[in-house]
């Protein structure tokens, strides 16, 4: 049950957690956004959304320290 970021229209990325294990093939990821909205995320196996860092680094002020680094997490951090 990790957490990726979601495209959207209207706040670029959403955090979501996935409520599913994803097995190679699925054209779904199944996530659940902070709001508690129940998503079927389409995908393409050869680009799955990236992954949250954990909260824990959330703030932290050396990018470098973050576990994931890409666009989502540096915007948010």
């Amino acid at each position: 049950y990790n957490r990726v970021w979601i495209p959207d229209e209207e706040e670029v990325w959403q955090s979501a957690e996935i409520t599913k294990n994803y097995k190679a093939g699925d054209r779904f990821l199944h996530v659940q956004l902070e709001d508690g909205t129940e998503l079927n995320y389409p995908v393409d196996p050869a680009a799955l959304p990236p992954l949250r860092n954990p909260d824990i680094l959330v703030g932290e002020n050396d990018l470098t320290a973050l576990s994931y680094l890409h666009d989502p997490a540096v915007l948010h951090n």
